[in-house]
């Protein structure tokens, strides 16, 4: 009874819980393309237990892997093998996915957090790129009014152009541009040009709009999907509880009916041999 009690209350802490919304798929170096050969590591983060959580990637190709492949170079042969490393840093629960030689085939695509529960996190897009030419942007969603740097990196430096859903907005030998207060306009496709080198591809700058001020202190929104799912999850303990609950009970009248028939019968043999 004990243990069922504690598997609804687990439940009760889990719809009350908003730990879906807090999870995010991160990566490190913190952009969203990378040249060939480059290093990088995919990991799941958030403000609560992260246990249970990992990294799935989506590939060109649509094929569908839970740990990354990492390519290693031995005597002039590409090895592909799967590799996972696990952070040393256990209190934070992350279970990063790094790959140590990226190439666009088995690297590029898309990458997003979930758990054998079936919840997941935003996505985001990775290019792995055999050109000359990347742009660094953020890899997290700005949040309105912040500021949004991004970076041509290039292999041989030129006159860089800036942009935004094929239009040009911004030109110059910097190689970089800062979007200062960033609002939900800014939001959209981005790449850059760099002259005689090529140009990069496409990476998403996602805007999260600022919540109106008299929201900001409620409790957070339980998703239909969620609910269903944690109902489902939590419909057998509740069932079996209340089925043991009759089962006791049932079996606790019967054994009050027969000692209470005892009862009795031992009263009427005292009454009978008084009586004789």
């Amino acid at each position: 009874m004990l243990k069922a009690a504690a598997l609804g209350f687990l439940l009760l802490l889990m719809l009350m819980d908003g730990d879906e919304a807090a999870v995010f798929v991160s990566v490190s170096p913190r952009q969203l393309q990378f040249f060939k050969y480059d290093h990088f590591c995919v990991s799941c983060e958030g403000e609560k237990d992260m246990d249970g959580w990992r990294v799935i990637q989506r590939r060109r190709d649509g094929k569908v892997c839970s740990e990354p492949v990492s390519s290693l170079i031995l005597s002039g042969f590409m090895v592909s093998v799967f590799v996972i490393y696990i952070s040393p840093q256990v209190h934070q629960h992350m279970t990063p996915l790094c790959v140590s030689a990226a190439f666009p085939e088995t690297h590029s695509g898309t990458y997003w957090c979930e758990t054998g529960l079936g919840a997941n996190s935003s996505d985001i897009i990775i290019n792995i790129t055999t050109g000359s030419v990347i742009l660094e942007s953020p890899a997290v969603p700005v949040t309105e009014g912040d500021s949004a740097t991004l970076i041509c990196r290039s292999k041989s430096p030129g006159m860089t152009e800036f942009y935004k859903n094929d239009v040009l907005i911004n030109n110059g030998i910097e190689g970089s541009m800062t979007l200062l207060d960033v609002s939900v306009s800014d939001q959209g496709r981005y790449r850059c040009k760099v002259r005689r080198s090529g140009e990069s591809p496409e990476s998403w700058l996602t805007v999260r709009a600022l919540s109106p001020p008299h929201q900001e202190q409620s409790a957070p929104l339980l998703s239909v999907f969620t609910l269903v799912r944690l109902l489902i999850v939590g419909a057998p303990y509740l069932l079996s509880t209340i089925i043991l609950g009759l089962i006791y009970q049932d079996r606790r009248s019967e054994r009050r009916a027969l000692q209470a028939s005892w009862a009795r019968g031992a009263r009427r043999k005292v009454t009978m041999q008084i009586i004789t």
